[in-house]
């Protein structure tokens, strides 16, 4: 192995440790520990395996085929873990305490039959992206729709990043790297006929960021608390169905219906069409959103209103807020401040 090649080595190694070391802290030594820590433990773990089998089949060829077998059949649980992480830490409310199992039982039973009638080395070209690599496109299929919806369950927190009005959350900032870093991982193993075979061990160094991230937040607030969000309505009025009902309809009713728009509208009002009861929602908004049904429903009042600051130009500012469901200028001021730190007249200017 000459130099170029040691150096290589050193660094895939260490961000394959790396990984199995966040696993660990994740898994056992975090506090405030949660399912959404759990799965990003076993899917910094399954990531990890992967790696280590990359890292050692590039420098030792010889190695064992039964050890290479466990880190490509480790490949079919990382969307899986990356699915549930991003579902669990987005909508915690959203699975059930063993829903989770019907992701990983089958791939495990399948891992285990796999091995027993199709050993790697025997079947190896079944893995190679030839004609009949079954298990190869098997898993490239796989491991994308499990992306793809991990995508779609954190959208939110990428619509943010280009958002005025709603900046993101660390939460937010925390999904979306683990999202872009495995999806890089992904990237990296799935244009490995136009690179190196190494590529994909390099892309684990995404676990050196996240150990900075940790070391950062930690010097922030003391705490990554932010992981995901608690489950708020264990033992209390309002419960799971209720959640998820408010959760899926609420949206509609503002993005899509723009009640908002309704200087009148009132929290009952709300409730009725979400039938559910007033202090259900209430306690949803303030334990979920961290809101009170006034600031929420200002706060896509304001929304609208900075759209039409940037497109209408005939009515005035007082005339796009009065639009826009607020009673008063100096309501629309306050809440336009609030929400945006500035005033209207200042953000108008700014368009300038």
């Amino acid at each position: 192995m000459n130099f170029e090649d040691q150096i290589l080595f050193f660094f895939s190694a260490l961000g394959a440790f790396n990984g199995l070391f966040l696993s660990v802290y994740f898994a056992f030594i975090i506090k405030n520990k949660n399912r959404a820590t759990y799965f990003l433990a076993a899917l910094l773990f399954v990531i990890s395996v992967r790696v280590t089998k990359s890292v050692f089949l590039t420098f030792y060829p010889e190695i064992s085929s039964l050890f290479v077998q466990i880190g490509l059949t480790a490949c079919f649980l990382i969307g899986p873990f990356l699915y549930l992480y991003t579902r669990i830490a987005t909508k915690p409310e959203n699975i059930g305490t063993w829903n989770w199992l019907l992701h990983i039982v089958p791939i495990i039973i399948f891992m285990i039959i796999t091995g027993i009638l199709y050993p790697y080395n025997e079947y190896w070209h079944l893995w190679q992206r030839g004609a009949d690599a079954t298990f190869g496109y098997l898993l490239l299929f796989q491991w994308t729709l499990y992306l793809i919806a991990a995508i779609y369950q954190v959208r939110f927190s990428f619509s943010k990043l280009f958002s005025i009005s709603e900046k993101p959350s660390n939460l937010d900032y925390w999904i979306i790297n683990i999202v872009v870093g495995c999806f890089l991982i992904w990237l990296a193993y799935n244009t490995v006929n136009y690179t190196s075979y190494i590529v994909g061990a390099l892309s684990f160094s995404f676990t050196l960021y996240i150990s900075l991230m940790i070391w950062f937040f930690r010097r922030r607030q003391h705490s990554l608390s932010f992981l995901s969000p608690p489950i708020k309505y264990q033992n209390k009025a309002i419960n799971d169905a209720e959640a998820i009902l408010i959760a899926d309809k609420l949206p509609v009713l503002f993005k899509e219906e723009k009640i908002h728009l309704n200087s009148d509208l009132k929290l009952l009002d709300v409730a009725k069409q979400l039938q559910t009861k007033k202090h259900i929602l209430s306690q949803y908004l303030n334990d979920t959103m961290g809101q009170s049904f006034s600031d929420f429903v200002n706060k896509y009042r304001v929304e609208s209103a900075i759209e039409m600051l940037q497109s209408n130009k005939v009515l005035t500012i007082e005339g796009i807020g009065n639009e826009c469901g607020f009673k008063s200028n100096t309501s629309f001021y306050a809440a336009f401040k609030k929400h945006k730190g500035m005033t209207p007249a200042q953000f108008k200017k700014s368009l300038e």
